[in-house]
């Protein structure tokens, strides 16, 4: 298992999310960031923006989920 915070999955807090793979830990922060837009938390909102903007194409969403799918990857697992 491993852990990564909102923040580095392109989000806009320090909240942390644990998974076995990738692909989780994405769903869990994807969820967490469209719960936070709908409560109307601007930080989330900004990010969520910045996020598509910088997503111009499908070659550029697949270079950024590759990019923190190395990120995730790279890190430890947890230790308990």
């Amino acid at each position: 298992m491993k852990t990564m915070n909102c923040k580095q999955l392109g989000g806009a807090c320090e909240q942390t999310f644990s998974a076995n793979t990738f692909d989780e830990i994405a769903k869990m922060v994807s969820m967490h960031a469209r719960e936070m837009v709908q409560q109307g938390d601007n930080a989330h909102i900004v990010a969520m923006n910045e996020m598509r903007s910088s997503m111009t194409s499908p070659d550029a969403m697949n270079a950024w989920m590759e990019d923190k799918r190395k990120a995730f990857n790279a890190l430890p697992n947890d230790s308990h």
